[in-house]
């Protein structure tokens, strides 16, 4: 069973007024209600009219009126001519009805397909929403890395620049160092020719007195001379202390050697001339 209902109203309200005059009153207006509705059963359409204070009933099959009442009074079919201009209204009514029904049908027919549209596009923009989310989120992380980064590098550019001025304050030292460095070996060049000279001037000394020990009979020859000291205080030859005349001629002869402490060693693992003279 497929059940319709439309039902349309119009209310027109008039003045209702009273006044009492001489304990009489006046006729009131009363007001007009009309409305029409309608339902299908069964291939029959019954259909509900108020109009005028009157019900109307009436019941269409294939379009054709097959029974009609008025207030529960049955009208017979061989009358329905006498209600001709109430059943025209009525079938009127009916006709707007239908249209405005295939029209609120069509619309909400367009309606459900702008709510689809809608929900779908709801839904695509949750999804993009969630997206952008997502992607915020995403964005807000990398932001924390790149000033994590940033932060890191700033530092690292600080220990760079301390690191740099460090490295040139070392720089300025090495090159003073460098300087002194370069210095000292002109220093020690110096010496070393000082030290070479005195050395060969000590050989020469050396030969010299060995020469006197000869003459002087202390020691017969060079191959016999196995140590030779002198001080200021002493002079020995082979170990053995040399009487004070010759130790006053030779330190008065040789005060290169006297002037420190001096040895001559010709034996085991003392060869050569020993030196600590004193500053002057």
């Amino acid at each position: 069973m497929k059940t319709n209902f439309f039902k349309y109203s119009v209310l027109l309200l008039a003045l209702v007024s009273a006044t009492v005059a001489n304990a009489q009153k006046k006729p009131v207006a009363h007001t007009i209600h009309s409305s029409t509705g309608y339902t299908t059963e069964d291939g029959k359409e019954h259909v509900t009219d108020y109009h005028n204070g009157k019900e109307y009933r009436l019941t269409f099959i294939g379009g054709k009126l097959t029974a009609m009442f008025i207030d529960d009074e049955k009208i017979p079919e061989s009358k329905f001519s006498d209600y001709s201009a109430e059943i025209a209204r009525i079938k009127e009514q009916m006709r707007k009805d239908k249209i405005q029904a295939k029209k609120d049908q069509a619309q909400a027919l367009l309606d459900e397909a702008q709510a689809k549209r809608d929900q779908i596009q709801a839904e695509k923009d949750q999804i993009q929403a969630k997206r952008d989310q997502e992607q915020a989120m995403r964005d807000q992380e990398q932001a924390k890395k790149d000033q994590l980064q940033a932060d890191k590098e700033r530092e690292n550019a600080k220990l760079d620049q301390e690191q740099a001025r460090k490295d040139q304050e070392q720089a300025i030292k090495d090159q003073a160092q460098a300087k002194l460095d370069q210095e000292q070996v002109l220093k020690d060049q110096a010496q070393a020719k000082i030290d070479q000279r005195e050395a060969e001037e000590d050989q020469r000394q050396m030969k010299l007195m060995i020469s006197d020990l000869i003459k002087d009979g202390i020691i017969p020859n060079e191959k016999s001379l196995s140590s030779v000291t002198l001080s200021q205080t002493e002079m020995t030859v082979n170990d053995k202390k040399m009487p004070d005349d010759i130790f006053k001629r030779y330190k008065a002869k040789y005060t290169r050697f006297a002037r420190g402490t001096f040895s001559y060693g010709n034996e085991g693992n003392f060869r050569g001339i020993h030196m600590s003279r004193e500053k002057k």
